[in-house]
Formats: C-alpha cells, structure tokens, sequence
C-alpha cells in the first residue's frame, strides 16, 4: 500500500469513527479526496479497504454510502461480538501475564478518570473514553493469542456503531462500563476464564441494549414527526 494510499485510508477511517458522516449518507470520490488531501487515485484504494471493513458500502450502481444498519444487523454485530470477546476473554485469562494484567488496571484508569469517576460533577471525556476502551479490548485480544480472532474482531468492534453506542451512554453507563472493566480484571487475576468470559458477555449486551433502546427512540421521533 503506497503512503498516499495510508494517509487516505487513515483520514478517511477517523473522519467515519469521529461520526461526521451520518449513515445512510452519500460520498463522492470527490469529497473522500478533499476529506483525505490526496488524489482520488489512492482513495479508491483506500475504501475498498474500508468496504471490507464494513465502514463503507457500495451500491450496484458504484455509489459510496456510509452503511445504516437496521436493528437485526445491530443485533448480530453484538451477538458476534459477545461470542467472539468473549472466548478472548476466556483464552486471555489463562495467558495473560502479571505485566499484562498491570498495563489493563492502568488503561482502566485512565478509563475512570475520562467518565469522572472520581468526580460526580465532571463531565465525561467521551473521546477520552473511546481511545482507553479501545486500548483495553485490543489488549484482551491480543492477550488471547489468537491472531484470526484478532482480525475477525477487528471488523466488528471499529464500525461507527461502538461510537454512536458511547454517545448515548449516560454518565451512570459510562461508569457502569468501567466498573464492568474492574471485574474482567479481577476475573484475569483469578485465572477463571468461566468468569471473564461472563462478565465480558454481559458487558457488550448492556451496550448492545443501550444503542437498542436509542434507536428505538430514534424511529419514534421520526415517526412522530412524520405524523405532525
């Protein structure tokens, strides 16, 4: 892959994860290309490398669109991602190690400090939030050993869904996710992968009901809208 191809990729994948491109919208090479600062030769490459990601699709007629999943594909992802972190959680309670175990509680922590856990006034860091939540479950991931889970999950945890989940989180979910946190170590340091992997199972279908539950509320405004 060329460095005008990375550099494509790249500012067009944060641009995505950052929401500024609601689902269901349309882009153009055009805007990709502005968006990425290079030609529209390298951002072809790039979103083709994006479409197996899943965080672009293309209809029959060659039109790139950020995907807008209904609710049973939300369901799946979160299925999938439940089966799949949560046998990472399982195979990385018996491997990782007491260093590994450390660099968690302190990810955790920084966890902590982004939802305002040591301060009931502060606003949540929800950007801040996002980068600790990330570094945590790649180093669940990686801890398990296990490279094709690795790249399978790397498909389902990047979509804009894990966004779009955080933002409707309340401060008391945000919290609730780092204590959820606190337990999948303790779990770790029990050497129980039964344990980790329930709690780790649990963890994503609270998420899973929180961007439910959005949605729903979401279709009722349109609704209501559409009948004024």
């Amino acid at each position: 892959m060329s460095t005008a191809t990375d550099k494509a990729y790249e500012k067009i994948r944060s641009h995505l994860l950052a929401g500024k491109a609601r689902p269901g919208d349309r882009l153009t090479e055009e805007q990709l290309s502005a968006i990425a600062g290079v030609s529209r030769t390298p951002v072809r490459e790039a979103v083709q490398r994006l479409e197996r990601e899943l965080l672009l699709m293309r209809t029959s007629s060659n039109r790139i669109f950020v995907p807008d999943w209904g609710a049973d594909e939300i369901d799946e992802m979160f299925t999938l991602r439940q089966m799949l972190e949560g046998h990472a959680a399982e195979r990385a309670a018996t491997r990782l190690t007491e260093a590994q175990i450390e660099k968690l509680a302190t990810i955790n922590a920084t966890l902590h400090k982004a939802v305002g856990s040591d301060n009931p006034t502060a606003q949540p860091d929800v950007a801040r939030f996002l980068d600790a939540n990330r570094q945590f479950h790649e180093a669940v991931t990686e801890a398990a050993h296990s490279p094709r889970l690795g790249q399978i999950l790397a498909t389902l945890v990047e979509q804009p869904v894990v966004l779009h989940t955080a933002r409707e989180y309340s401060i008391e979910d945000l919290k609730q996710s780092a204590r959820d946190h606190d337990e999948l170590i303790a779990a770790f340091r029990a050497r129980d992968p039964r344990w980790a992997r329930a709690i780790m199972g649990s963890h994503l279908r609270r998420a899973f009901h929180v961007f439910a539950d959005a949605m729903g509320e979401q279709t009722q405004t349109v609704d209501s809208c559409a009948a004024e």
